[in-house]
């Protein structure tokens, strides 16, 4: 008999998913503390990307978990875009080669309009170091590891990250984001972090992430059944408002055409005078590498929106304009750069 079939992804507008992925083989994903920034910066570019908001988030040496909403049907599209990037950083900066992560991530989806399951993910998350032995010392404290948002859930608003939302966790409890509030939190986590010091303790957080940790979507009854009907859907290849396919490629390629917009106002230019240079012009060039960085559009989109010939190179465009080095490139660069 064959392996059990791969659930198909669930996307749809306004998903919340606990997000894992480990390392390729078992192998780790961070091997120092530059590793754990790129993948941070990595987080705010894919977030600023698609529009995504991490409710929490902890990094571990083989793996990583999230907490994340994805208000746009575009976790597959974010996702493939993030796990690439990093990995090109990370075997540039260490000089390997082929793949990071192991070939399929976790994605299971969350209930977000009622329940507690917002904040029992979070929890699942924040305790993951300690649950792994890395928290040092006899006083174990949560704070004192670093590569999660439970620190960055305390520090407060000013020196958060701006894709870091905390509100909802917090909201799910009754609490605020002041200083009661987050005080409140942190002794709610104190005692959870006690808890798994005790034999009860820890029977009681194994029931309670058994979902988390095995099942493929946490919620009601009636949030389970919505969403065998979106896997239904999908396998049985019927249209579906909330997918990727069309209903995605439209919202990108919208998002597309309004930086078009703003980056031949930053250039000013006009559309019809743009058109009518030549396919490797500069200020084509330049606007090519201003979409590409900050929409999820592919380099035939952009070749033909911007009649710039074959796709196959438009990879030289952008590097033009990513390593530019001459006075004009990097002015026209900098315009677009501070739109």
């Amino acid at each position: 008999m064959g392996g059990m079939a791969r659930q198909p992804r669930v996307e749809y507008a306004g998903a919340a998913y606990h997000v894992m992925n480990r390392g390729d083989r078992g192998g780790k994903v961070f091997l120092d503390e530059l590793d754990y920034g790129l993948f941070i910066g990595a987080m705010g570019e894919v977030c600023r990307r698609t529009g995504w908001r991490i409710h929490a988030f902890a990094m571990l040496p083989n793996h990583f978990h999230w907490l994340v909403e994805t208000p746009e049907a575009n976790l597959v599209a974010g996702m493939k875009w993030f796990m690439g990037a990093y990995s090109q950083g990370f075997n540039a900066r260490h000089g390997r080669r082929g793949h990071v992560f192991q070939g399929r991530y976790k994605a299971l989806p969350i209930q977000t309009d009622s329940g507690s399951y917002f904040e029992t993910v979070s929890a699942y998350i924040h305790l993951n170091p300690a649950r792994a032995g890395l928290l040092a010392g006899e006083q174990r404290d949560l704070r004192e590891y670093p590569w999660s948002s439970y620190p960055q859930y305390l520090a407060g608003k000013k020196k958060r990250p701006p894709w870091l939302n905390v509100r909802r966790v917090l909201g799910n409890m009754g609490l605020e984001d002041d200083a009661p509030g987050l005080r409140s939190y942190a002794k709610y986590m104190a005692d959870r972090l006690l808890g798994l010091g005790t034999r009860s303790g820890k029977r009681l957080c194994r029931d309670e992430w058994r979902p988390i940790r095995y099942g493929w979507c946490l919620g009601d009854e009636q949030f389970k059944a919505e969403m065998l009907q979106k896997v239904g859907s999908r396998m049985a290849g019927k249209k579906r408002e909330s997918y990727g396919g069309e209903a995605r490629q439209e919202h990108d390629e919208r998002a597309a055409e309004r930086l078009l917009g703003k980056g031949l106002k930053a250039l000013g230019l006009k559309e019809a005078a743009l058109l009518g240079e030549r396919k490797g012009s500069l200020a084509k060039c330049a606007l090519a590498w201003y979409i590409h960085s900050n929409a999820m559009v592919s380099h035939e989109w952009i070749s033909d929106r911007l009649q710039m010939g074959s796709p196959l190179g438009m990879s030289l465009y952008l590097a033009r304009i990513k390593h530019a080095s001459d006075g004009e490139t990097l002015q026209f660069r900098r315009k677009l750069e501070q739109t």
